[in-house]
């Protein structure tokens, strides 16, 4: 992501599948958005307060999936896959109309999101992108877990590990240099 002003979908892509948790038949359309617009979704099978902003302060659950949800209770979920692929594609400003609660889940990855939106590429905007820059050093623990994030000036490097008591899963670790 080193270009340093935002963008959107050149054009309308629209997707269909079922929701992996509530089985329920989901039509995605992503919809282009002027600079500074951000990733919104529409639930359009409702007709009022349908709108859910994709930030991180409208998470409300993140168990078997993340949960997005407005003010008046009106959710969003299983939208990881989706945000990844508009995060690795470069969208930054994006209308995401969806007919049911659920972002389907398509192959089970981002694969398909992703393809599709390279397929119709992007359209540069005039604005600067926002980045967040990490100053210090911040850690949050709670019993064996733990996370922490550091400034770091050359890009953005993930590592994490996870252990589980469970054989079948085990240890397993990963370095993502974004």
């Amino acid at each position: 992501m080193s270009n340093s002003l935002q963008k959107t979908i050149s054009e309308k892509i629209e997707f269909k599948g079922i929701g992996l948790h509530s089985g329920l038949e989901s039509i995605i359309k992503i919809i282009p958005a002027d600079e500074n617009y951000g990733i919104v979704f529409k639930r359009t099978d409702l007709e009022q307060n349908n709108i859910v902003k994709a930030n991180f302060e409208n998470v409300s659950a993140t168990k078997l999936c993340t949960t997005i949800q407005n003010n008046f209770n009106i959710s969003i979920s299983t939208v990881e896959h989706l945000l990844a692929a508009l995060y690795i594609t470069g969208i930054d400003n994006a209308l995401i109309e969806i007919s049911a609660p659920e972002v389907p889940i398509m192959d089970g990855s981002s694969k398909e999101f992703v393809e599709t939106i390279l397929k119709v590429g992007a359209k540069q905007q005039n604005t600067k992108r926002k980045y967040l820059k990490i100053l210090k050093k911040f850690e949050l623990k709670e019993d064996e877990k733990f996370i922490s994030i550091e400034p770091n000036a050359d890009s953005l490097k993930v590592d994490f590990e996870l252990v589980y008591s469970n054989e079948v899963i085990g240890r397993q670790r990963n370095k993502i240099n974004f």
